[in-house]
């Protein structure tokens, strides 16, 4: 069954001759005036520059990430004979890369300790750890599990926390 027609004057009658109202078109986001396409230059410039910065800076601190790793490494490996000396290898190389090879090859004793305290803050090596890391590489003396291990720790922190040379 089908409902019955509808007559032609169905509903208002006073709406009869409404005209329904058009919505005006939507309005672009995008920016119409000259000066938020500068903004956005300038924006999208300083964004593209401090990416560069971030990257050129992870890049240049590579060596500190690998070192800290072997000093790991090295952490986790038991504390052997040669821990100073592997120690001691390591900050050197470390310290070759940071700064020129000219100012750190030559130094040994406790003059490379001074070295590694003055480019830190904070100076990460106590006089017994400067004293360990100077004589004990060359006299071979053994050293104490606790002592290798506070060796190692001064030695990441001396990764992580000393200075760039001055030409970053």
């Amino acid at each position: 069954m089908s409902a019955p027609p509808l007559p032609e004057t169905f509903g208002n009658y006073a709406l009869g001759d409404f005209v329904e109202v058009v919505s005006p078109a939507a309005i672009s986001w995008w920016p119409q005036t000259p000066g938020w396409w500068w903004l956005g230059a300038i924006v999208l410039g300083f964004a593209l520059y401090r990416g560069w910065r971030g990257l050129r800076h992870w890049y240049r601190n590579r060596y500190r990430r690998e070192a800290a790793a072997k000093l790991q490494r090295l952490a986790a490996a038991s504390a052997g004979p040669g821990l100073v000396a592997d120690v001691n290898r390591l900050l050197k190389i470390t310290a070759m890369v940071a700064y020129s090879r000219e100012r750190v090859a030559r130094l040994s004793g406790q003059e490379w300790v001074n070295f590694l305290n003055c480019h830190c803050r904070v100076a990460p090596f106590t006089a017994a750890q400067g004293r360990l890391l100077a004589d004990a590489p060359y006299n071979g003396d053994p050293v104490t599990a606790q002592a290798g291990q506070q060796l190692l720790d001064a030695g990441l922190a001396w990764v992580q926390l000393h200075e760039s040379a001055p030409d970053d």
